[in-house]
């Protein structure tokens, strides 16, 4: 079974080709990154811009290098939320018409259920890692989804049974990294500039809050933002060191409190294993802190599938289409869309 999965839900224009939900055939990214960083973050109108550019070629792209055509195809799957309304836009209606033009089943797909079923993919290269290893199939499992749009503690309890356990009240954490990097002066995106700078500071240096929101398995990013904002006001011009212990120390109160909530979910709901998905989940020290503390398995994303693609959503379509999901041809976007 080979499914074409096509995803815009931000800002990367992404199409794959995916046998089986587990073999990539191929896997065509076009991000936006260096456009959107002169603005410190994702421009949405300028985002469905570059979309509606990218979207045939990638496509075309990605058909070529998995050597298939239309009539090859079972099925053609796509995201319809949660995302940016003009960027889901694009993707959705260019799926309806390439899908409706070459007669295919159109599935539709949850874009954060594609990051839970990138944990089973694979190519024909896939090399065995010591310390990551192959994610458990036994239900249940508990995903961390930590991404610039979304920090989610997800109960999996099968195949599309999902039950929500808690989430940001505010700013998810990839959001909350690129607005810190932004007022410590570091270039978007803000998760892997505030890692570099992290690895030469002391954590310590700045004493930084943590919203445990004891009792919950929710997240708050919001004071800490704040707390790194006034902390900075008593530096005229912040010095290197200075700008890399505040990222030391925003980075661990970040982590610790990730680490930590998935820890306790893990216990309480006696799961198989812990997947942690998302762009977030490809920080070092987060996946290091996350394995220190759960006693459960952990599986992080491979890195090259760590940020929004098609392949995921041509795997998670792949157990739609399976179960009998078929999108009508007026099926809309649902940007605020939930998993569970």
């Amino acid at each position: 079974m080979r499914i074409l999965g096509i995803e815009t839900s931000c800002d990367e224009t992404a199409a794959a080709v995916v046998e089986d939900g587990e073999r990539v055939l191929s896997n065509v990214v076009a991000s936006q990154v260096d456009l959107h960083a002169q603005y410190g973050g994702v421009f949405p109108e300028l985002a469905s811009r570059m979309h509606v550019e990218a979207i045939g070629p990638v496509t075309a792209q990605a058909l070529q290098e998995a050597h298939v055509g239309w009539s090859d195809l079972d099925a053609v799957a796509v995201t319809y939320g949660p995302g940016l309304p003009g960027s889901l836009l694009v993707g959705l209606n260019f799926a309806k018409g390439a899908a409706l033009s070459a007669g295919l089943p159109l599935v539709p797909v949850n874009h954060l259920e594609g990051h839970l079923y990138a944990h089973w993919l694979h190519t024909d290269a896939r090399e065995a890692a010591p310390d990551n290893p192959p994610a458990p199939r036994d239900f249940p499992l508990l995903a961390l989804i930590v991404s610039g749009g979304h920090t989610e503690l997800i109960l999996m309890r099968g195949h599309g049974q999902y039950e929500y356990l808690g989430g940001t009240l505010d700013d998810a954490a990839g959001e909350a990294f690129d607005k810190v990097a932004r007022m410590l002066g570091l270039p978007y995106p803000g998760g892997p500039a505030i890692e570099r700078a992290a690895r030469q500071g002391n954590p310590h240096a700045c004493d930084l809050p943590r919203a445990w929101l004891p009792g919950t398995y929710d997240f708050s990013f919001s004071g800490l933002k704040t707390a790194v904002m006034r902390a900075l006001r008593q530096y005229h011009e912040p010095s290197p060191r200075v700008i890399s212990d505040m990222a030391a120390a925003f980075q661990v109160s970040v982590i610790e409190v990730l680490a930590e909530k998935t820890a306790q979910a893990a216990e309480a709901h006696r799961v198989h294993g812990v997947l942690l998905s998302g762009g977030v989940s490809a920080n070092a020290t987060l996946r290091a802190a996350v394995r220190a503390r759960v006693t459960r398995s952990v599986h992080a994303t491979p890195l090259w599938l760590c940020t929004d693609n098609g392949a995921m959503i041509a795997a998670a379509g792949t157990y739609r289409y399976q179960a009998g999901a078929r999108a009508a041809w007026d099926l809309d976007i649902e940007p605020g869309l939930r998993l569970a």
